[in-house]
C-alpha cells in the first residue's frame, strides 16, 4: 500500500460524507448512473444467519450497495409538511425478518463508517464515493403496519388513541429509522399540534451492536486507512458514539438540553421533544416546516451568507460555550427560514467534552491562530497525544502541518469560501504524503471533532459564504470574548444578556445527558 493510500486520519473517516453528498447533489448524479443491476461490483444481500458471509463483507469494508436499491437517488427530506414521499411499494420492508435480512447490507455499523469515508477526492473511486454518500438516506422504508407495530408496542396504546392523525407514508427514511408526520392533542394546551415521529427499525440495534462487538474487523478496517496507527482509541470512541445513536431516549435528552439552551435564540431553533410520546425506539418532536438545503442554494448570496454565519455560530457556540456539539453536520439536518434563521435537527450523535478537553482545544487555537507560536503549539499537540513526543521533525513544519486547519481564522479578513478551498483544507489536513503523518495519531477526544469542523467547511464552501470569520470566531472563543462584529452577533449578545447563564452554560449544568 502506498504512502498516499495509508494516511487517512479518523477525522477523514468519521467526518466526511458531507462533501460527497454535496458533490453528488451538485452534479445531479444517481446511483443508477454509476452501478447497473447485476454488476460484479455490487455485493449481494447477506442473510441474517450468515455470520461468516457478513464478516467476509465487513472485512472488505462492506461498502457496496445492493442492486435492488441502486436505482434510488433522491434523499428523503426531513420535516417538510408540503412534501410527501412517493413510496415504491415493492421496496417496502413488511416484516421484521425482511428487515433483519437487509440490515447487513444497508444498516450495519461498518456500513455507516463506510459512508463517512467518502470525503476526500482522491481517497476512493468516484462511483464508490458517490454510492457511499447516498447510502444513509437511501435506506428502504418499512411498511406502515410494521412502523405502527413498533409505535404501539413502545407507547403501549393503539395508534388511534395516541394520535389524532398519523401519516402512513414516512417523510424521511434513513439508516436507523424513519420519520412520520402526525397530529396530537397537546396535553399542555389541549390544542392540536403537528409532530414528527421517528420510529426505529426493528432489529437495527442488534445488527449494529453485533458489528461493534466485532472489534477485530473494525480495527482491521481502520488500520487499512490509518497505516501503522494504533486504532484502539478510535475504535472505542466510534463504538461509543454509534451505540448512543441507537438510544432515542438519550437523543431526546440531548435535544431537550439543546432546546433549553437555545430557547428564544433570535436565529437558532431546536424542535421541542414531546416526552409523553418518546421512548428508546420512538422519538416524537414538534414538526418544523422550512426550506431545504437545495432550496437555500437557489437563494441570493446575501441569504446564503446569513445561513452560513448562523451554522458557523451554532457549531462553535455549542462547542466552546455549551461544551457539546451535534456530530452530524449534514445538509439534510438543517431547515432554513430566511434572514439567517435555521432549525437544527437530529441530535442522535452528540459529543460532550470535559473542561480539560475544551482547555486543550482552546490552547491549540490560541497558539495556532492567535499567537502563531509553533513551539507552544507543538508542546500542546504532543501533550494531547496528537504528535509523538520527540518526533524527528522540524517544529515549524509540524506547526504549519497541523495549524493549516485553522487557516480560515488565522487572520482578520473578509474571505469567500469555495468548494475548492474547502477541499484544499481537507487534503492538507489529511496529507498522506507528509513525513509528519507517520508520527501523528488521533486520541479519543479528537476522533469526532474533525468530523463536524471539516463537514462545516464543506457546507460553507458549497454556499460560497463570504464574511470575516476570524471576527465571528473571536466572539465565540472564550479566550477572546470579543464584541459583536455583525448584526447577528449583536442579536446574540442581547440574547445572552437576557439570561447571562447562557454565556457559560454547559450540558452538565442543565441535565446529565451523557452515559458513564
Amino acid at each position: 500500500m502506498s504512502t498516499r493510500a495509508r494516511w487517512l486520519t479518523v477525522g477523514g473517516v468519521a467526518a466526511i460524507a458531507t462533501a460527497a453528498v454535496l458533490r453528488a447533489r451538485r452534479g445531479g448524479r444517481r446511483l443508477a448512473d454509476i452501478f447497473q443491476p447485476n454488476s460484479p461490483s455490487i455485493a449481494q444481500p447477506i442473510g441474517r444467519h450468515s455470520r461468516t458471509g457478513r464478516n467476509a463483507q465487513l472485512a472488505t469494508l462492506g461498502l457496496q450497495v445492493g442492486a435492488t436499491y441502486a436505482s434510488t437517488s433522491a434523499r428523503k427530506l426531513f420535516a417538510s409538511a408540503e412534501r410527501r414521499v412517493e413510496l415504491d411499494r415493492e421496496r417496502e420492508l413488511k416484516t421484521a425478518e425482511q428487515i433483519a435480512e437487509r440490515l447487513g447490507q444497508m444498516k450495519g455499523a461498518l456500513m455507516k463508517l463506510g459512508q463517512m469515508a467518502s470525503y476526500l477526492d482522491e481517497g476512493l473511486p468516484e462511483p464508490l464515493r458517490i454510492a457511499l454518500a447516498e447510502l444513509r438516506s437511501n435506506a428502504p422504508p418499512m411498511s406502515f403496519e410494521l412502523a405502527k407495530g413498533v409505535v404501539e408496542r413502545e407507547l403501549g396504546q393503539p395508534l388511534a388513541d395516541l394520535f389524532v392523525t398519523f401519516d402512513p407514508d414516512p417523510i424521511a427514511a434513513a439508516s436507523i429509522g424513519q420519520v412520520h408526520r402526525a397530529i396530537i392533542v397537546d396535553p399542555a394546551t389541549g390544542h392540536e399540534r403537528a409532530v414528527a415521529v421517528k420510529v426505529q427499525y426493528p432489529g437495527v440495534d442488534a445488527a449494529i451492536e453485533s458489528d461493534l462487538r466485532n472489534t477485530e474487523v473494525l480495527g482491521a478496517i481502520l488500520k487499512q486507512g490509518f497505516g501503522g496507527l494504533d486504532p484502539t482509541e478510535m475504535v472505542e470512541e466510534i463504538k461509543s458514539r454509534l451505540s448512543e445513536e441507537l438510544d432515542y431516549e438519550l437523543e431526546a435528552k440531548n435535544q431537550r438540553a439543546f432546546h433549553a439552551y437555545y430557547r428564544d435564540h433570535p436565529y437558532f431553533h431546536v424542535p421541542e421533544v414531546i416526552d409523553q410520546l418518546s421512548t428508546s425506539r420512538v422519538l416524537t418532536t414538534e414538526l418544523v416546516v422550512g426550506h431545504t438545503w437545495e432550496e437555500l442554494l437557489t437563494w441570493d448570496q446575501a441569504e446564503r451568507d446569513l445561513a452560513a454565519e448562523a451554522i458557523f455560530r451554532f457549531v462553535f457556540r455549542s462547542l466552546y460555550r455549551f461544551h457539546a456539539f451535534n456530530g452530524d453536520p449534514h445538509p439534510g439536518n438543517y431547515l432554513f427560514h430566511g434572514k439567517g434563521k435555521v432549525t437544527f435537527l437530529d441530535f442522535g450523535l452528540v459529543k460532550h467534552f470535559t473542561a480539560a478537553e475544551l482547555h486543550t482545544f482552546e490552547s491549540m487555537v490560541k497558539a495556532a491562530a492567535i499567537d502563531h507560536d509553533h513551539v507552544r503549539f507543538r508542546e500542546i499537540v504532543e501533550g494531547a497525544g496528537l504528535l509523538k513526543r520527540g518526533a524527528p521533525i522540524d517544529t515549524i513544519e509540524a506547526g504549519e502541518y497541523f495549524s493549516h486547519f485553522y487557516e480560515p481564522v488565522r487572520e482578520s479578513k473578509v474571505m469567500t469560501w469555495t468548494p475548492e478551498y474547502s477541499s484544499a483544507i481537507v487534503r492538507h489536513t489529511f496529507d498522506r504524503d507528509s513525513p509528519i503523518s507517520q508520527y501523528a495519531t488521533v486520541p479519543k477526544p479528537f476522533v469526532f471533532i474533525q468530523r463536524i469542523n471539516l463537514g462545516l467547511y464543506a457546507i460553507l464552501g458549497e454556499l460560497h459564504a463570504t464574511g470575516n470569520y476570524r471576527k465571528v470566531a473571536e466572539e465565540l472563543w472564550p479566550m477572546t470574548n470579543a464584541e459583536p462584529s455583525t448584526p447577528m452577533g449583536e442579536a446574540e449578545a442581547e440574547w445572552i444578556q437576557s439570561q447571562p447563564r447562557r454565556a457559560t452554560a454547559t450540558l452538565s449544568k442543565t441535565e446529565p445527558v451523557s452515559r458513564p
